[in-house]
């Protein structure tokens, strides 16, 4: 005999009316812009989707920014494409070297180490780490070092070619780090939010080149260590999968935010301020604003 539960309809999850949802836009537009202003921000990019009730919004969110270490985001789905196509492991040793080529006069150029997060790199001089040490250090703890090596193992055309391939429009990777005569000549790394979310929603949903390879970057962006941009918003049971990405006059977050008994969403948060402001808490405070908007949609 068929159990009473059998026979019970399974209850699916109401989604929003299409007014709560306008309103809430209307609200989000409005928080959004005074914390550009309270913050003194330059510009401000925002792109943000969730899986679980397909609601999207965004904010300027083909702006192009300086990609800073979101940049590394990118490397990192170059590195998966070469292990998914057979001809790179996740093995294999990486000569850990401090020199590099610019791409503007070929010229040697070797990276401040004092800047480096990542004494787990840098302190393997002259040793070899693998090619997933060298993923995890690059993700976790930013590694700039990590960052070129890799850069060099796989190569800028193949990076670009995993990001075309897989058709995310809004990202420019031209170069690693560091490298000066790049940066006087204006050959930055670019994205827009809109570029980051389209790359982080594939890896949620497993659609970045092979499941297993989706996994197994999702495992290393949750481990990341600094965490004052899209989690500092969020309540601390939330497990975020992200890079950041920070410089003088920059600061981003790029994630996907899981939260119990739902599908996650993905969040990307880029800001440019003035060279003598602090970095203040703007990331946080947009986070903190698109959860509790999130929230209130789902238990009106």
């Amino acid at each position: 005999m068929a159990s009473k539960a059998a026979h019970q309809e399974e209850k699916l999850p109401v989604p929003p009316s299409s007014d709560s949802v306008a309103a809430s836009e209307v609200s989000l537009y409005r928080n959004v812009l005074k914390i550009k202003q309270e913050h003194g921000l330059e510009n401000l990019g925002i792109s943000f989707f969730d899986c679980e009730t397909t609601i999207q919004w965004a904010f300027n969110a083909d702006h192009y920014f300086h990609a800073a270490s979101t940049m590394k985001l990118a490397v990192l789905l170059g590195v998966f494409r070469q292990v998914e196509h057979g001809e790179l492991s996740l093995d294999a040793p990486v000569h850990v070297r401090n020199r590099f080529i610019s791409i503007v006069n070929q010229e040697p150029f070797m990276l401040d180490l004092t800047r480096d997060a990542d004494p787990n790199v840098y302190g393997h001089l002259g040793q070899t780490l693998t090619v997933r040490e060298l993923a995890y250090w690059m993700i976790t703890l930013s590694s700039n070092l990590a960052t070129n090596l890799l850069v060099d193992v796989v190569g800028i055309p193949t990076i670009q070619q995993a990001l075309d391939e897989l058709e995310i429009d809004g990202m420019r990777v031209l170069r690693g780090v560091e490298d000066g005569p790049a940066f006087d000549a204006g050959l930055n790394n670019e994205v827009t939010a809109n570029g980051l979310l389209k790359l982080l929603r594939l890896i949620a949903e497993g659609k970045a080149y092979s499941a297993k390879a989706c996994e197994e970057m999702l495992e290393i962006m949750l481990d990341q260590q600094y965490r004052s941009g899209i989690p500092a918003g969020l309540p601390k049971a939330a497990r975020v999968a992200h890079k950041t990405g920070n410089i003088s006059t920059v600061h981003h977050d790029a994630g996907i935010v899981y939260l119990d008994n739902r599908k996650p969403y993905v969040l990307v948060i880029l800001t440019q301020f003035p060279a003598d402001s602090a970095r203040g808490t703007a990331v946080a405070d947009v986070s903190r604003d698109i959860f509790n908007t999130l929230g209130g949609l789902m238990y009106e």
